[in-house]
């Protein structure tokens, strides 16, 4: 069963109370002399009240009239002004703020001749009463009208926004898969090709130990070239809407002060072990987390110093970069450079980890193993 609205509660609240007014007030008034106008314009401005909704300027105007001939014509003076009222909130309320104001004008207008006919007297104190409830319904109404225009629109502005956040999420994820699936193709491919032609040299030139090199160069020669081919399969499919991409210098753990100077920031940058001799794509990505790690703490942090420490021991390369300012970088750990930065090292089977600091700023560190997984099979 379908619930009433409010708007109907109400009308049927007030039209209640006004034929229950009217009664009692015939029960109460011994001098009253009732006539037919005492039963029909009630039932018809009530009547009128119901369609306040579908039809508020019609409403309006039914319910004014009604008023306007009952007071001076019939004989009971029951609690019909209410009617009018509630009439011009709907009015206002319903974006009819003109034709509100002009009603109501006209009804105090006629009241106003009325009065200087001899039609009905009216107190000045309750003329002006009459006036200043009308104002206020009209200005009620004009007032909730414009709340609720502006409650739409801050939750239009809020579904917006949320689109256009997820948007720019799955836009920027896309382009980071594809920036790391050029740089992948890059470096590795390269490195596979050049291990195809030099295994292919070598089953041409190696004759004299046929038995010890001839199976194992051969293994070499199909993998890698197995190899080359699922890897060119599998990124081909990413790198179709960026064939032609300008190409960059690849970043360098070699060139960590050039990362450093490019920040902007003041780094203290402690190093340990050798940096010269990592696999290239470790390299390349351990560089990148580097630059990303810094543009974080000079877009975010609030502060223009940063620690930097980089480290090759136990078989990875871990990289810490730490900060002590005020500032939260990329919403503690779940923004799109943070995303990117996890993507590098889990694509080469290592770890990331960001968030704030128990003493203050933020932190990320990464560890990027220098055995990398196997890609393909003997």
């Amino acid at each position: 069963m379908r619930r009433p609205s409010t708007s109907t509660i109400v009308s049927l609240v007030v039209i209640a109370a006004t034929l229950v007014g009217t009664v009692v007030t015939y029960a109460f008034r011994e001098d009253a002399q009732p006539n037919v106008l005492d039963v029909v314009l009630p039932v018809i401005a009530c009547c009128g009240l119901l369609l306040r909704e579908r039809y508020p300027v019609g409403a309006l105007i039914l319910v004014m009239v009604c008023v306007g001939i009952y007071y001076p014509y019939a004989g009971l003076d029951g609690p019909l002004a209410i009617l009018p009222f509630v009439a011009l909130y709907t009015a206002a309320d319903r974006g009819h703020l003109t034709a509100a104001i002009a009603v109501g004008a006209a009804s105090l207008l006629g009241m106003g001749i009325g009065e200087t006919g001899g039609v009905r007297h009216v107190e000045n104190s309750l003329f002006l009463m009459i006036a200043g409830w009308e104002v206020a319904a009209v200005a009620f109404g004009g007032v909730t009208r414009s709340r609720r225009a502006y409650l739409r629109a801050v939750e239009q502005r809020a579904l917006e926004a949320e689109h256009s956040k997820e948007e720019e999420a799955r836009r920027r994820a896309s382009e980071e898969r594809l920036r790391i699936a050029r740089e992948l193709h890059d470096v590795l491919g390269h490195n596979i090709s050049m291990i195809n032609v030099q295994a292919s040299a070598a089953l041409h030139g190696l004759k004299k130990r046929p038995e010890d090199a001839e199976t194992a160069l051969r293994t070499i020669k199909d993998s890698s070239k197995e190899t080359l081919r699922e890897l060119r399969t599998t990124l081909g499919v990413l790198r179709q809407v960026d064939e032609d991409a300008p190409t960059t210098p690849a970043d360098s753990l070699a060139r960590v002060e050039a990362l450093v100077a490019a920040s902007g920031l003041e780094v203290r940058t402690e190093l340990s072990g050798p940096l010269d001799a990592v696999p290239t794509e470790v390299d390349l990505a351990a560089a990148r987390i580097v630059r990303e790690a810094l543009t974080n703490v000079s877009r975010h942090s609030g502060t223009t110093q940063a620690t930097l420490t980089i480290t090759n021991a136990s078989g990875n390369i871990m990289i810490r970069v730490e900060d002590d300012g005020p500032g939260a970088t990329y919403d503690e750990g779940s923004g799109f450079g943070l995303q990117g930065m996890r993507e590098r090292a889990m694509a080469l089977g290592g770890t990331l980890e960001a968030g704030s600091r128990p003493e203050g700023g933020f932190r990320v560190v990464a560890h990027l193993p220098l055995n990398l997984p196997s890609n393909g099979a003997g």
